[in-house]
């Protein structure tokens, strides 16, 4: 099973080699015999790995040590072809000027109209328009445009050169390419360690997934998928936070445990269900394809579960849903079964609006039942239902305010996603209540919630104000922000409220010695819904950043394979802004080069056919860039001929930091894969004054044909302005203050490593409390002590930017960039994971792996 193989080497870096090939293993004495092929090709594949930036860890080379030749030949073969797969490498990386940069165009409006005047005036058997050569002009192969030999060189040139299509690779005009440069020797500090999974690798990586706490992005259902099938429903814990993911598991478990239906506690976990059924997303984001015919007793099932939920909360959550459940209703019938379920059928006539036959058993059936709730009634024949959320509404514009939060206590969650509101609405007289509430409302509440909530009451009002619209692609939204700022007292105490409630919840987790913490984590978000990200090499929280490398060059990449009878034209562009955002350049198809070698594009591709695909390059010398008085670098993909990325065979836009050759599997920083009925992806921003690169991961609307950055310029500046107003101004939460309340909470001696590198230490007194504790550690207030360099090797917890330590054996540690961090030696633990164990029920959460 290589998809298995593949999930557990993307997501742990372990490597399962029975899932990749068989192996055959020697006996003990054959050990000693060994023939010395063993020995080359365990050196050949550490070479290739070092290449890729990997290394075999000692229990994997061990393994690999005791395989027969065929047997390593083939585990080497499928593992490099998977890290391919990862960064890209597996993909034929070719650019319109394979001499890039250095054979890039220093005018692009020369080379512009040279093709013009070529593809325009040259005739055939004519002399070249350009050069007046009688016996170089020919056709290519399939465009057939009139190609000069000696004006276009045809071993630079990689497509044809009027119409910058690509062109048969037999055809005569392209000629061999001069030698690329070697690669140069890969990093050490970009080596990361390739571990050998063991027997309960699957069991823990399922468990992982199951335990998270914040909606999953698409390639976490896809990886969950993939693994069900040999997970077993004792891996599977009562209680699934996360309704996407739970939707997952009762349809794989559901023909085999017809029991499992009961886990669907509401109305739209039905739903979900049904829409995985479906093959759409469980998400509900967008509605299937198709509606595919369920079978009798499949309706049967579901109609009974939601015939055992109460009511007035069935027909209030299926009204959340209106128009996905209609679509659903023409699947399941309910009239049929009225009399056998009449809930679901009275659910069903509200929801629709349906006219009452009383000559019918069915509409006796469900007029009885409605009979028995005091806020259905019937309206000119028709049932009718005031719901929760239309009583809180009503009281918001009634201006009872009271009233609203009244009703809200009945709802934590609820309570706690209008705390601004419920803060702007209330008198000042009334902040006691509200905080009165929210106090007996937190202990309910999902961590997720809590620090959305923090951050929100945290945020003061700016200049502009971000929305992310629900969609099959994250798009963002920004306007004015023209609220007025909350009282500083009522959000400091509820502030206050929300960090406590996570220190008592940290507290209930195990003890720990001792704790060593980055302060570069203070550049990381903490983790929140990813249910629109792109599939992405490092998991990131939208907003969270990075530093800059210290060499200050950047390779970004574009590649892309068109379907078959379609062109796809995209284009990788980059707009350059000053500290006002206003327009400095850009480097795109329009402008090769911006200021000479400050960005140089390796040439515009308008096809991408099968099986290579098509490739371009954008160089950045950040150095130069600061130089002409640029501050924010925008990297942007456009469908320059509005093709959606989701109708594309495969797309991705990437980041190399200082590769050591054409494309460098080594030195991707990042991939972000190009999907949904998105046009335009703006992935991140680079702010050259704090030396940032920020993950935005927000598509931009699109209409009509020409996208580039003439046309988009404002829109892309205003956009991230905003994200850069948002997240910049660290209100809200980070992945900083989320350990630091583990921390706290859960040891009295903590080591962190400063940004100019020296540790320092904090230490609790007994007579201080946590939150005291807490509040100077998160501020990084003046230390307790010095602290010697490997205090990170006498740590349970470590949590870092970069694992540049070393750590205890068996200390649960969080790195964005592991580097050669055993998966084996440690538990490492992802960012979902440390959010995850604030949980209220902290025994859904018994897995500690990614």
């Amino acid at each position: 099973m290589p998809e298995v193989a593949a999930v557990l080497l993307r997501r742990r870096r372990l490597v399962d080699p029975v899932r990749l090939t068989p192996p055959v293993r020697r006996s003990a004495w054959q050990w000693l015999r060994r023939p010395l092929t063993i020995q080359a090709g365990l050196s050949a594949l550490q070479a290739d790995l070092v290449e890729r930036g990997f290394l075999l860890a000692v229990d994997l080379y061990r393994h690999c040590a005791g395989l027969s030749a065929p047997a390593l030949a083939g585990l080497g073969s499928a593992l490099l072809d998977l890290l391919d797969a990862e960064s890209g490498n597996d993909a034929e990386h070719v650019p319109l000027f394979r001499g890039f940069p250095e054979t890039v165009p220093v005018d692009t409006e020369a080379f512009y109209i040279n093709r013009v005047f070529a593809r325009l005036l040259q005739e055939p058997e004519q002399p070249c328009v350009l050069c007046g050569d009688t016996t170089t002009v020919h056709p290519v192969a399939p465009c057939a445009h009139l190609v000069c030999r000696t004006c276009w060189d045809g071993a630079d040139l990689s497509a044809c050169p009027l119409c910058l299509r690509r062109i048969d690779p037999a055809d005569p005009f392209l000629q061999p390419a001069f030698d690329q440069a070697p690669p140069s020797p890969v990093r050490s500090d970009r080596l990361r360690l390739l571990s050998l999974a063991g027997p309960d690798a699957v069991r823990t990586t399922v468990e992982s997934l199951l335990g998270r706490r914040t909606p999953p992005a698409a390639v976490d259902r896809a990886d969950l998928q993939v693994l069900l099938p040999l997970a077993e429903l004792s891996w599977v814990p009562s209680d699934i936070p996360v309704r996407e993911t739970q939707a997952l598991v009762l349809a794989h478990f559901l023909a085999d445990e017809p029991a499992v239906i009961d886990r669907a506690g509401t109305a739209t976990d039905v739903l979900r269900l049904l829409y995985v059924l479906m093959g759409a997303d469980p998400g509900l984001r967008t509605p299937p394809a198709r509606r595919r015919s369920l079978s009798r007793a499949t309706r049967r099932q579901l109609l009974a579960r939601l015939d055992q939920l109460p009511a007035e909360l069935l027909i209030e959550d299926m009204l959340r849903h209106e128009r996905a459940w209609k679509r659903m209703a023409e699947g399941l019938h309910p009239f049929e079964y009225a009399v056998l379920h009449p809930t679901a059928a009275l659910a069903f006539a509200v929801l629709r609006r349906s006219d009452l036959d009383l000559e019918t058993a069915a509409g006796q059936a469900v007029l009885s039942e409605a009979a028995r709730y005091p806020l259905v009634r019937v309206e000119n024949g028709r049932l009718v239902m005031r719901t929760f959320g239309s009583r809180v509404e009503g009281a918001f514009a009634e201006g009872r305010a009271g009233l609203a939060l009244d009703l809200l206590r009945q709802r934590p969650g609820e309570l706690l996603r209008r705390l601004v509101q419920l803060v702007r609405a209330l008198p000042d007289d009334e902040h006691g209540e509200l905080l009165g509430a929210v106090t007996v409302a937190v202990s309910d509440v999902s961590p997720a919630v809590l620090t959305a909530a923090l951050g929100q009451l945290r945020t003061p009002p700016g200049d502009l104000r971000l929305f992310f619209p629900r969609g099959g692609t994250t798009r963002v939204w920004a306007t004015v922000d023209e609220r007025e700022p909350l009282p500083a007292d009522t959000v400091a105490a509820l502030s206050g409220v929300l960090v406590g409630e996570m220190l008592r919840r940290a507290g209930n987790q195990p003890r720990w010695r001792r704790a060593f913490l980055d302060e570069e984590l203070a550049r990381l978000a903490a983790p929140g819904s990813e249910r629109g990200s792109s599939s992405t090499l490092r998991r990131m929280t939208r907003g969270s950043a990075v530093p800059i490398p210290p060499e200050d060059e950047l390779r970004l990449f574009l590649h892309w394979v068109e379907p078959s009878r379609r062109r796809v034209d995209l284009d990788l562009s980059v707009a350059v802004f000053d500290e006002e955002w206003g327009f400095v350049g850009l480097c795109d198809y329009t402008r090769l080069r911006f200021d000479q070698d400050a960005l140089v594009h390796s040439g515009d591709l308008t096809s991408a056919p099968a099986p290579g695909g098509s490739t371009e390059f954008v160089d950045l010398d950040l150095r130069a860039i600061r130089r002409l008085g640029g501050r924010y670098v925008l990297p942007v993909v456009f469908s320059y001929n509005d093709v959606p990325f989701d109708e594309l065979e495969r797309g991705f836009v990437g980041l190399m930091r200082e590769p050591g050759a054409l494309f460098d599997p080594a030195a991707v920083e990042e991939r972000f894969d190009l999907s949904g009925p998105a046009k335009i992806l703006l992935p991140f921003g680079v702010d050259l004054q704090t030396k940032e690169l920020r993950w935005y991961d927000v598509n931009l609307s699109a209409g009509g044909y020409g996208h580039n950055v003439a046309r988009y310029g404002g829109h892309l500046a205003l956009m991230s302005a905003a994200l850069e107003d948002v997240y910049g101004a660290g209100d809200r939460v980070s992945l900083w203050e989320v350990c630091c309340w583990h921390a706290a909470a859960r040891t009295d001696e903590i080591a962190v490593r400063c940004a100019d590198g020296t540790v320092v230490g904090y230490q609790r007194d007994p007579a201080e409390d946590v939150a005291t504790f807490a509040r100077r550690l998160i501020a990084r207030l003046e230390p307790d002590r010095q602290w010697d360099q490997d205090a990170a090797a006498r740590a349970d917890f470590v949590g870092v930017l970069t694992g540049d330590v070393t750590p205890r054996p068996g200390a649960q540690v969080f790195a964005l960039y592991p580097q050669l961090i055993d998966a084996t030696a440690h538990s490492l633990i992802d960012a979902a994971y440390l959010l995850g164990a604030f949980a209220p029920d902290s025994r859904a959460h018994a897995s500690v792996t990614q």
